[in-house]
């Protein structure tokens, strides 16, 4: 195979530039052995120190200031993969420039499965043996979900049970030595199957077929095109892009649909099985390291045609991309915080456009951003004003949490209002549905005898009771303890007292108050993995739950025929604080909340408990005047010429050391680029979270025109302050967390 991409080359470059996976500044030069021809793009091994690295020959070296030749060190081996494709290694660059991190660091997240680069090794799968399962063997529930998983169907790994059964590895292999399962020998993961884009094609709306044809003409001829895809929940988003994702098939070429949450994809998967006839390539950090492996090959060689992925999905090194799809294109989630940062939103319609592809931005809240782009022309716009299948939007009322007669009786947390509607709804024969966007018990621990908070040893964060787990829990860097029976600080025992309502605590109402209903949880702390999640989904949809109470988990992507009744305990959750998005942020969660009720025949009903309803969030969910709501946040924005209408960046500075950090953000803030009047500069001043995961934490931020080139000025600044070792300076260029 190696031979045949290297056709062709007749005199190999004696030297190459190899950029490795790391923060480093550039590629290194090496040496070319006599007998090896590399060019650009291919994998390679090469010593670096006393290891030896996988990288990507970036181009040819020599030139100017090149390394004297004795001082080469010679390239290891070539890798017997097809070469990364010019378009991502020009996307690497240009993500690279665009956030300002090096090179290696994006590199890295393209080349994030460096044993994929490896031959496939032997693999130990599990399958069920053919005698019953041993009587002396304990079935606990675990062990019962892996023997059902391995009921019917190939082999398959150990890492890949235990995520969809939601337990450890341990679990099957103690089932395997008990004589439950046996081990067989798998030499490769199976081969992706190939969608057929003609598989069950659904029969469409006039507005969905008009849409539809749209998407279908341009991704069918290429060429770069961004189109909005703004529908109303229920109005049939995803079989309109899944048209368009199927004339790229048609074309031989392969699509990419990026999902904000894996905890989406249960319902999205088995609707797209349902319309191509297989399962699409999947891609996020869940995902057991043999198949990660095997999907990158896949990915690389072309042979997985569909991938439905994370934000890091984009990175992947894909030899014929034609399409691109961005589901919730408003959703926070797409933007990642930690080393690279980037908006894989903003990201995505840079690589559609390097590659000449259309993208698909789909949203029933779309970002400001994308609406003004869409507003000015720079994006296309196809609109879906009304629900698939007759279904209407839900009546929405506002409950006044500050009237007696709608307010909760002390220590509780459901309105007179809300409980006779729960009431009506599941003697109906109905299903309702409960939000609340905070996690655990109660959100803050408190001494009733002295005060004392129990907070975070790590972070600047109140502890987060979990009394279902009995633990508290940080929920910025997972630090975990035991609730303690006595106060640490004045020693009284049995003194702590919840203050404020978790999921946990509403959930231990409603069974006070209906201990008839048939209840269930739905949050990242109550699901242990794919399989869970798909459980309660499929208990909501078959009937079995009467009332569902969660997160943001649920708040989007599933689609629930009967439940008709939508209460959100404390609306005005997320309106508090500095972020100048958090009145579009509610706008968006409380909207595709909302959107879950009423999705089939049945009229659905919204209550939203406020103490703030004239707010004018909450007036536009009330009378579904979206675009009113964001016409007065768009004046607003403008008129202090924040995003979209201007740009903005953060420095973040970071350290254990409390004194150094000051020292570097003091020394960013004297020398500041004051002198041009069209920037403003804030801080530095301790960002909200001051401390966290052990480092000290400071914030500036620099806000101008949108016209200004913030990473030039950025460069030239951050030029004149020397940054000790120590200390982490981190560039997030158009911020969304102020935290």
């Amino acid at each position: 195979m190696q031979d045949d991409l290297l056709s062709g080359v007749t005199a190999p470059p004696p030297r190459v530039r190899v950029q490795l996976p790391l923060p480093l500044p550039g590629p290194y030069d090496y040496k070319v052995p006599g007998d090896m021809a590399l060019v650009p793009g291919l994998y390679v091994e090469v010593p670096l120190g006393p290891r030896r690295l996988f990288g990507v020959v970036w181009a040819d070296g020599g030139g100017e200031g090149a390394v004297e030749e004795r001082k080469l060190r010679p390239v290891i081996r070539a890798i017997d993969l097809p070469p990364m494709p010019d378009i991502t290694r020009r996307f690497v660059e240009w993500v690279a420039a665009y956030t300002m991190s090096p090179v290696g660091a994006v590199l890295r997240m393209a080349v994030s499965v460096s044993a994929a680069l490896e031959d496939p090794r032997a693999l130990t799968a599990y399958m069920r043996a053919d005698r019953e399962v041993p009587e002396t063997l304990r079935l606990t529930p675990a062990r019962k979900r892996i023997l059902e998983l391995l009921s019917d169907g190939p082999p398959r790994l150990a890492a890949d049970l235990a995520a969809e059964a939601g337990c450890g590895t341990g679990v099957v292999r103690g089932l395997a030595e008990a004589g439950a399962l046996v081990t067989v020998p798998m030499l490769a993961l199976p081969r992706f199957p190939r969608p057929d884009p003609d598989a069950n094609p659904k029969t469409l709306s006039g507005a969905q077929r008009l849409a539809a044809d749209d998407l279908m003409v341009k991704a069918a001829e290429g060429g770069y095109s961004a189109t909005l895809l703004d529908g109303v929940t229920g109005s049939g988003k995803t079989e309109v892009y899944f048209e368009a994702v199927a004339a790229a098939l048609r074309a031989g070429r392969q699509a990419l649909v990026l999902l904000p949450e894996i905890a989406l994809s249960a319902q999205w998967l088995d609707r797209f099985a349902v319309r191509f006839g297989v399962r699409p390539a999947e891609w996020h950090s869940e995902m057991a390291p043999p198949l990660r492996r095997h999907t990158w090959r896949a990915v690389a060689k072309g042979d997985a045609r569909v991938v439905v992925g994370a934000r890091s999905a984009l990175f992947l090194p894909f030899p014929d991309l034609g399409l691109i799809v961005v589901d919730e294109e408003h959703e926070a989630a797409f933007k990642q915080e930690d080393g690279v940062i980037y908006h894989a939103r903003d990201m995505a319609v840079a690589r559609a456009h390097l590659g000449r592809i259309p993208i698909v931005l789909a949203s029933a809240t779309p970002s400001l951003e994308t609406l003004v782009n869409a507003e000015t022309g720079r994006y296309a716009r196809i609109d879906l004003p009304s629900r698939h299948g007759g279904a209407t939007m839900p009546d929405v009322t506002l409950i006044d949490m500050r009237r007696k007669d709608q307010a909760p009786p002390a220590r509780q947390w459901l309105s007179p209002v809300l409980r006779e509607a729960l009431s009506q709804t599941m003697l109906a024969g109905e299903q309702g549905m409960l939000f609340l966007n905070r996690r655990g018990y109660a959100p803050l621990t408190l001494c009733r005898s002295c005060g004392h908070r129990l907070q975070c040893p790590n972070c600047t964060a109140w502890l987060v009771e979990h009394r279902l787990s009995r633990r508290l829990q940080c929920h910025h860097c997972g630090y975990q303890a035991k609730s303690p029976d006595a106060c640490p600080e004045c020693e009284a025992e049995g003194s702590f007292v919840a203050c404020g309502p978790g999921v946990e605590r509403v959930a231990e109402e409603v069974v006070t108050l209906f201990p008839q209903a048939r209840v269930a949880m739905m949050t990242s702390d109550t699901l242990s993995g794919p399989r869970a999640l798909r459980e309660v989904i499929e208990q909501v949809k078959d009937g079995t739950i009467d009332l569902l109470i969660g997160t943001q988990v649920m708040a989007k992507g599933h689609h629930f025929p009967m439940l008709t009744l939508v209460g959100v305990v404390d609306a005005d959750l997320g309106l508090a604080g500095g972020d100048p998005r958090a009145s579009e942020r509610t706008f968006q969660l409380l909207h595709q909340v909302a959107g879950r009720a009423g999705r089939e025949q049945r009229p659905g009903r919204v209550m939203l408990q406020t103490y703030m309803p004239e707010n004018p969030v909450m007036q536009a969910l009330a009378t579904h005047d979206r675009d009113s709501f964001l016409a007065i946040e768009a004046e607003q924005r403008q008129q202090l010429e924040m995003p979209p209408f201007g740009r903005m960046a953060a420095l973040i500075v970071s350290g254990e050391d409390e004194a150094g950090v000051d020292g570097v953000a003091a020394a960013l803030g004297r020398t500041a680029p004051r002198e041009r009047e069209e920037l403003v500069i804030l801080g530095p001043a301790p960002a909200p979270l001051a401390v966290l995961r052990g480092r000290y934490r400071r914030r500036l931020l620099l806000k101008g025109p949108k016209a200004v080139p913030l990473q030039a000025i950025l460069h030239e600044w951050l030029g004149r302050v020397e940054i000790p070792a120590s200390i982490r300076v981190q560039v997030d260029i158009d911020p969304y967390s102020f935290l």
